[in-house]
């Protein structure tokens, strides 16, 4: 849905002023942590990376990057914002900065209990349905409002503890009252979610397990199509490509972080044949586990 210039102006100079108490506040994490935000400060692209994104509002304020969830692959900036509302492996990185050479983010964790209930108290709560809404949401100006009130309480953390839980609230009510709210609603309404989180359990607790659609479906009480339904609601993509963005991300991380070779990793998170772990993981990842690995260990070193 596209924005007239009027509204487009507003809600940009909101997030400006976000993005500027983001630039100052970068490297306190601690401080950000009480207001449930994680913040983000590159000066440079980067290429695509695993990330685990657990329930949240996701925030670019300066620069561009690229979102891989199930299908959708999306270069977003400032324009747009992403709902997780549940854990989330996705695919992501910084494919442009702005004018000062930087980008900035900020992922805010959703409270799926403050989600319940704000949902509750609405006088017309929005419905959920079967219809999958857009990955990427429309701000409107009164959320970016309040987005910018709530990072602008980093300046003045005296006053978190008061203004904090009604900012919360009001960003809540706020993403209820935008083309995201079905995505929102979803993962809180028992009857949509409770298979979808529960499955979503199941394949993080036993990665390496021989999972087919029908075996799942069978655990979690539901039939094949209605899990994949709902799964596809609410993630975006099916059970199967889920278990999959998982066992490479978990893959990656061994070999990077245990120096286990590309075998050992692809036996440990659930692949029976190599040559099939070979050929997802340069779909994934655009090259080679064993030249991956040693990449991310040399610029690991190189930092460090």
């Amino acid at each position: 849905m596209a924005l007239n210039p009027e509204v487009v102006d507003v809600v940009s100079a909101s997030l400006g002023r976000a993005a500027e108490s983001v630039r100052r506040h970068a490297d306190n994490g601690a401080r950000a942590e009480t207001l449930g935000l994680r913040l983000g400060h590159v000066d440079r692209p980067t290429g695509l990376n695993y990330q685990r994104y657990t329930p949240s509002l996701a925030m670019v304020l300066s620069g561009r990057k690229r979102s891989i969830i199930g299908e959708h692959d999306q270069r977003w900036g400032r324009e747009r914002f992403l709902i997780t509302p549940v854990d989330l492996p996705v695919m992501a990185g910084v494919v442009e900065l702005d004018a000062r050479g930087d980008f900035l983010s900020a992922i805010w964790r959703l409270d799926p209990v403050i989600v319940a209930e704000v949902a509750g108290t609405m006088a017309r709560p929005a419905t959920t349905s079967d219809a999958e809404p857009a990955r990427l949401g429309t701000w409107t100006p009164q959320l970016a409002d309040a987005v910018a009130r709530l990072v602008g309480l980093l300046d003045t953390p005296e006053d978190i503890p008061v203004l904090g839980p009604l900012v919360t609230r009001e960003i809540v009510l706020r993403l209820l009252q935008t083309d995201q709210a079905p995505r929102l609603l979803a993962a809180v309404e028992t009857t949509h979610s409770a298979v979808v989180v529960h499955a979503i359990e199941l394949l993080n607790e036993s990665l390496p397990k021989p999972w087919t659609l029908a075996r799942l479906a069978a655990a979690v009480g539901s039939s094949p199509s209605t899990l994949t339904r709902r799964f596809k609601q609410i993630t975006g993509m099916s059970p199967l490509h889920y278990l999959k963005r998982l066992r490479l991300g978990e893959a990656r991380r061994r070999m990077v972080l245990l120096d286990e070779s590309a075998a050992q990793a692809a036996r440990a998170v659930g692949y029976v044949s190599p040559s099939h772990f070979s050929r997802d993981y340069r779909a994934a990842y655009d090259t080679t586990p064993a030249a991956d690995a040693t990449e991310v260990r040399a610029l690991m070193r190189a930092a460090g």
